[in-house]
């Protein structure tokens, strides 16, 4: 099976779905691509850019806690190789309420900030292009 025209869909829990959802559309600019309610006690958010192959969806079951993340070591890693548009989206993560942290292995803090969300989920913006 040939998965190069795959879409890939990162799906994980959370018990604030409404401001993480915010959170994220506001720090990387994702648009909501769709949302469900009560599907069978789940609720749910799906984050991304219309033309990208990747998503994000947030969901809720209702009546259960998740709390927050099992590890510091929970990434999404966006490579941004251009330094204006890095700073830039270094400081719209802060203002939609993400928050600067060290990172839990320290080879992410070398051309990189990393930042948790609520749910203390990270996000890594690296300042560098993708070795391909």
């Amino acid at each position: 099976m040939d998965l190069v025209n795959a879409v890939l869909r990162i799906a994980r829990p959370t018990d604030r779905l409404q401001e993480i959802a915010q959170m994220y559309c506001r720090g990387l600019s994702f648009a909501r691509l769709g949302e469900f309610e009560d599907h069978q006690g789940f609720d749910g958010i799906i984050l991304g850019h219309p033309q990208h192959a990747y998503h994000l969806e947030f969901t809720h079951h209702r009546g259960v806690l998740v709390g927050h993340a099992p590890t510091q070591d929970n990434l999404l890693v966006f490579y941004l190789p251009d330094l204006a548009q890095w700073q830039e989206r270094c400081k719209q993560m802060l203002a939609a309420g993400f928050q600067r942290v060290p990172a839990y292995n320290p080879y992410w803090d070398i051309n990189g900030q990393t930042f948790a969300d609520l749910d203390g989920y990270r996000v890594v913006l690296q300042q560098r292009a993708w070795p391909m």
